[in-house]
């Protein structure tokens, strides 16, 4: 099993994505997968400019903008699972929203009609049969991640593979203290690398597994008192 995770946070290592990644990915590796991670604020991917729909009128399955991704293009299509990592912003980091963009080349030109929606499907090369959201947020509830978890899963049914669920840590920053884990973030972590063999193992990540990586660490008006004393 082959993995490719993508993480878009523009704070790269020291976000509290890949504070959440890294064990996520651990989990799948333990569980014998083959997981190569990919940030993209390393990558020099422009935003699609090619309007008239260069890889699939002119030349299917081939981008016309010459960057880094034409390095992952390869690797993309070699993957089983592809995980989009992420923060929430309003709604994606705009890296992330490039990336997203720049998948076009790997969907064939081939509509059809799937319960009243137009939908394609990734190219036969094309191995992936899953995407996967791994996500934080700094608000208290669940819902702020649900324009990025729509996004994620409309990629997916975009594309006719599966959305294989969403790995949410909403207060993300709450896990640590002075910089260290605390017990609770500890405890998340060790769900989060569950979920990540979860998904290899059993092809499902288990529901109560994903419920406990989100679990409320304080009240929502405990937070909100937090984040006005800042002000």
């Amino acid at each position: 099993m082959k993995v490719i995770a993508i993480n878009g946070s523009p704070r790269m290592e020291k976000g509290h994505t890949a504070l959440i990644l890294t064990p996520f990915i651990q989990g799948m590796m333990d569980a014998g997968s083959e997981v190569e991670l990919f940030y993209t604020g390393r990558l020099k991917v422009k935003p699609c400019t090619c309007g008239e729909m260069y890889c699939w009128y002119k030349k299917a399955g081939e981008c016309c903008i010459k960057d880094d991704m034409q390095l992952l293009y390869p690797q993309l299509r070699e993957a089983d699972i592809l995980i989009l990592a992420t923060p929430v912003y309003i709604p994606l980091p705009g890296e992330m929203q490039n990336f997203i963009n720049r998948l076009c080349p790997l969907i064939e030109p081939f509509l059809e009609n799937h319960r009243g929606r137009t939908r394609a499907r990734f190219h036969k090369q094309v191995k992936i049969q899953k995407i996967v959201l791994v996500s934080t947020g700094g608000w208290w509830e669940k819902e702020n991640f649900e324009t990025v978890v729509r996004i994620t899963e409309e990629l997916a049914k975009v594309a006719s593979v599966e959305f294989a669920g969403a790995v949410l840590r909403p207060h993300a920053f709450l896990m640590k203290k002075k910089g260290k884990l605390t017990k609770d973030g500890e405890a998340v972590l060790n769900r989060v690398k569950r979920a990540g063999y979860e998904l290899i193992k059993e092809g499902k990540m288990n529901k109560v597994t994903l419920e406990a990586i989100s679990r409320p660490l304080v009240s929502e008006e405990e937070l909100r008192r937090l984040y006005n004393d800042w002000l």
